[in-house]
């Protein structure tokens, strides 16, 4: 009868284990991904966001037009069905009103599942504030980073408005310290009964609303909310109580989720 050596038996279980390991990277490494697309659609209240031209009038009854509208969308995290979620690696957005073309944001490498929700940040993290100058959307060149501040500015809007005293309006609201800290998580719900299909053969798209009229309006029963009056607050640019309350109003109401496409 033959014989094995201790040695030897531990030798052929080290190498089996490896193999095991193996295969278990390729596995992994082969998972089924697909991609899903998020489509921005950019409106104030019931009609379209149009620069500089059109006119549109806030529920207190200031009017107003738009001439730059840019906002950072980061930290996307899917939710399955069984709870697990799925975050986006580097996703930092610019959705820039002048820019058509990067409202629609096509996220590959998605795992394969059913979904149940979608989370993003409204702003750049912490961490990225801090980071010095960066590329890509979070270049300064975007001309949406204070340099005299050292930080990021999450949403710019400058516009016209006969209210003013200025006759103009400029919002750029920043700031990750507290008590100012205006970085904002939103989780827009599906529509009711809705899942997202992630699948390696077709590609869903999200369509989201982006009403930019929620920045100058309070939300009921949502605290630190309310109505924006372009006589008594036409601009702010800087860290502060102002910021922090037009950051409450759009994470209190400018995202909705219209519909998810399976295509």
């Amino acid at each position: 009868m033959k014989r094995f050596s201790i040695s030897a038996l531990s030798y052929t279980f080290a190498l089996a284990m490896l193999a095991l390991t193996g295969c278990k990277k390729d596995v992994e490494a082969t998972s089924p991904t697909g991609t899903v697309a998020l489509e921005f659609e950019q409106t104030v209240g019931a009609d379209g966001l149009v620069l500089d031209t059109k006119t549109y009038t806030t529920p207190a009854g200031d009017q107003f037009r738009i001439g730059i509208f840019r906002q950072y969308i980061s930290n996307i995290v899917f939710t399955k069905t069984d709870g697990s979620t799925y975050a986006v690696p580097e996703s930092y957005y610019l959705l820039d009103a002048a820019k058509p073309a990067n409202q629609h944001l096509a996220l590959s490498g998605v795992p394969v599942g059913d979904y149940k929700g979608l989370t993003f940040t409204i702003g750049v993290d912490s961490a990225r504030n801090v980071s010095g100058a960066q590329k890509g959307a979070l270049d300064p060149s975007n001309n949406m980073f204070w340099s005299w501040d050292s930080g990021y500015i999450f949403t710019k809007l400058e516009g016209y408005s006969p209210q003013s005293t200025t006759s103009a309006i400029t919002y750029h609201i920043a700031g990750f310290k507290k008590p100012n800290n205006t970085i904002r998580t939103v989780s827009p719900a599906f529509p009711s009964g809705t899942t997202l299909l992630v699948r390696a053969d077709h590609n869903p798209e999200i369509h989201l609303n982006m009403d930019v009229m929620a920045m100058f309006v309070g939300k009921p029963g949502v605290a630190g909310t309310g109505d924006i009056r372009f006589n008594t607050m036409p601009d702010v640019q800087s860290a502060g109580a102002n910021a922090v309350r037009l950051a409450n109003n759009y994470a209190a109401g400018m995202f909705s989720i219209e519909h998810i496409h399976a295509n």
